[in-house]
This record gives C-alpha cells, structure tokens and sequence, in this order.
C-alpha cells in the first residue's frame, strides 16, 4: 500500500510540475508576441528625426528619417539572398547635417558589383535603427584586406568607418543607388520558441502519467479466479 501512495504522489506531482511548466511556457508565448507585435508597430511607424540621444535599449527599430552626405569608404557583409545569390550588405559613413556621423546599411549588391562605384554625395535616407547580434565564437575576423566582413558588428564597423555606434537601416534612399537593392527591416528578430517548449512540456508530462499508470498496474494486486 505503501509503495502505490509513493507511486502515486510522484505520478500526480511530476505530472503536475511538467504541466505547470508548459502553462508557464504558454504565458511567456503571450508575453513574446505582445512584444512582436509592438516592435512590428514601431517599425511601419512614421519616420522621425534622429534623436539627439541615442541608445540601442529604448531606440532599437525606432523608423527615422535623415539627411546628409554618403561618404567615400565602405564596408561589405558577405551575405545570400534567395533568387539573387551571394552578394554583400554595404555599410557607408553618413555625415548628418548636423555634423554627427553614423552608419547606414545601404542594402545589398551583388558580388560581381563589389568593386562598382556607388553613387555618394548628399542623401535622404529613410529606414530604422538597428544594433543587430549577428556575431558569436564562431564568427570569423573580417578579412580587411579584402574588406569582406561576416558579419554586422556595430562597435567593430563604427571603428572602421570612424563613426558613432548607430547604424541605420535603409528602407528608402533618395536619390536611390542603382545597384543595390535596399533591405529594410520589416519584422523584429527575435526568438519566439515557446510554443514548442510548451509542446515539450505537456508530452512529457503526458509520458510521465502514462508511465505512473503503468506502474500502478503492475503493483495492483492480482485477482485469482
């Protein structure tokens, strides 16, 4: 008799921890796309200027409208596109008319139009701020040689470019460059894996009862006929 109430509680109390846990999961779901869904509002939101102070916390994907002059010296993000292939982010100095000098991802050009001359000079440029985490341990140095870059590191870039840390980027550019196609922010980036882990949860704790059953099954005294 025992043994079963031990069998018992640990059935119903793991059961009840993993179920628990998914429900957890299921209101961080909720949590998450709350915060999608607001990003996702900034983004499409109507442009401004940028802000005298700016800070990747409360500025991420902030939609800003700004004019200055392209400058001569670029950097190019090794990157794919699907149905265009290989090609490059390019990421220019922009000298604001206010004498700041920031970043702007100016959007994608193909590899075989690396070395082309791109128009620079005076610009307006439309498009969000952004400090994307593309780089890990495993990312490799750019090769500056070659001015092939892996990824987009703002403070490495901004060192490069002797530019403030703020990268902007493109949704429009006027006038516009044409060989490069801009490649605008158009959702937030952010992991959203909750459902599955609740998924995970709620099987398990499934599995965990059905083998609780199980084991009571076989501790259930038999009947003789």
């Amino acid at each position: 008799m025992r043994r079963t109430l031990f069998l018992l509680i640990v059935g119903l109390g793991g059961a009840a921890i993993l179920i628990s846990l998914g429900v957890w999961q299921i209101q961080r779901l909720a949590w998450k796309e709350a915060i999608i869904s607001d990003i996702n509002a900034r983004i499409v939101a109507e442009p401004v200027a940028l802000p005298d102070e700016v800070a990747p916390e409360s500025d991420a994907y902030l939609p800003v409208s700004a004019t200055g002059v392209i400058g001569d010296g670029e950097l190019h993000i090794l990157v794919s596109q699907k149905d265009l292939g290989a090609g490059y982010r390019i990421i220019a100095p922009f000298t604001l008319e206010d004498g700041r000098k920031i970043m702007v991802d100016r959007g994608f050009a193909l590899t075989t139009a690396k070395t082309t001359s791109r128009a620079v000079g005076r610009m307006t440029i439309i498009g969000n701020l952004q400090w994307p985490q593309e780089t890990d341990g495993f990312t490799p140095a750019p090769d500056l040689a070659a001015n092939i870059w892996f990824a987009r590191d703002v403070p490495a870039m901004a060192d490069a470019l002797q530019t403030l840390p703020i990268l902007l980027v493109a949704r429009s550019s006027t006038p516009a460059a044409a060989d490069i196609s801009p490649l605008p922010i158009d959702t937030a980036r952010i992991p959203n894996d909750h459902l599955q882990y609740a998924i995970t949860w709620f099987s398990l704790a499934a599995i965990w009862l059905g083998m609780s059953l199980f084991f009571l099954r076989r501790r259930a005294p038999k009947v003789e006929s």
